[in-house]
């Protein structure tokens, strides 16, 4: 297992240390959690209560925060949220799944695909008729990448993952276990003679842009006509759901649970909380935050902060909130 000292942690998160001791890491982990030869961190004010009590070798703390116990080695960093981000990439290790040989002889691969160089390609794998993936990628087994579909380089499918037909995917992306990108919007209208529900065709596609990571068991649908778009940098959490023509810009971030119904369009860098859902063609401006299990039903400007069912700018949805409350005790 790879240590690290003090001195060399600081150097990595480019810190200032306060009381130097000779330690060996091997890990970090939380402040309750930790153990003597891992060390933790502490981004906000709330959390400085746990840190008497906790057994880490050393803690990296924000500038801005006051530590009163000051005889184990402390990090002062400028963020310490980012300065973890860069010491778990320290830590994790370098190497996943071990491929035998670089294409597995039970992979199918259409004739006419082309594979670029360094490519891995696991057992039971699918890659279909003029798909084309780039350098450096890898195909972990049971993966499938249906025809006419181009992936960039250096990009990342874990088992279960679908590709559908005809989808575009830039560099350096990543998709998690059972993704799937370019399945069937959800559209059906009832038949005029009322003998049921007839579906309607799909015929667009799924483009994906660079650096875009996408969590186990999310849906991303193809769209109707056109494209369902992702720009660049787009992380998405586990059990997502981005149905047909919608437009995501870039950076833009959503947790665990929420979803977009058809053709809704997000600015850059807007941010989803956790269980939230967005109606059908709602526009979300560029640096928008949607509060955790908010319903939103109408189209917000750049940069508003939005929360609640149904979602109003927070300020709002917070004081009804209060207002209820006096109600209910009145």
């Amino acid at each position: 297992m790879k240590t690290y000292t003090l001195d060399e942690i600081a150097q990595f998160i480019s810190g200032k240390i306060h009381f130097e001791k000779k330690i060996a890491f091997n890990g970090l982990n939380d402040l309750k959690n930790a153990s003597e030869d891992q060390i933790t961190f502490i981004g906000s004010r709330k959390f400085v209560k746990y840190w008497n009590d906790s057994k880490a070798g050393a803690v990296i703390v924000n500038e801005s925060i006051k530590i009163e116990n000051q005889d184990r080695p402390i990090i002062y960093v400028k963020d310490a949220d980012i300065a973890m981000a860069n010491l778990l990439e320290v830590f994790s290790p370098k190497n996943g799944p071990v491929f035998e040989q670089d294409i597995h002889p039970s992979a199918i691969i259409h004739p006419t695909a082309k594979l670029g160089n360094d490519i891995k390609i696991g057992a039971f794998c699918y890659v279909g008729k003029g798909v084309v993936i780039g350098s450096g990628s890898t195909l972990y087994p049971n993966v499938n990448i249906f025809d006419d579909t181009t992936v960039g380089e250096n990009c990342v499918f874990w088992s279960g993952t679908v590709v559908r037909e005809n989808s575009v995917i830039g560099n350096n992306c990543i998709f998690h276990i059972n993704a799937s990108i370019g399945a069937d919007g959800f559209g059906f209208r009832l038949a005029t003679d009322g003998s049921g529900l007839i579906k309607l065709p799909h015929i667009g596609n799924v483009v994906i842009g660079n650096d875009v990571e996408i969590g186990a068991n999310t849906c991303i649908d193809k769209a109707k006509f056109n494209s369902t778009i992702l720009g660049d940098g787009c992380k998405i959490d586990n059990l997502v759901q981005i149905a047909h023509n919608c437009i995501l810009g870039k950076f833009c971030v959503m947790s665990g649970s929420s979803g977009l119904a058809g053709s809704v369009v997000l600015g850059d860098g807007v941010m989803i909380g956790g269980g939230a859902k967005i109606k059908d063609h709602v526009t979300l401006g560029s640096g928008v935050s949607v509060g955790a299990c908010s319903g939103v039903i109408s189209d917000f400007s750049d940069g508003k902060s939005i929360l609640g069912y149904p979602a109003a700018e927070s300020r709002d949805t917070l004081k009804q909130w209060v207002t209820l409350k006096k109600l209910a005790k009145s």
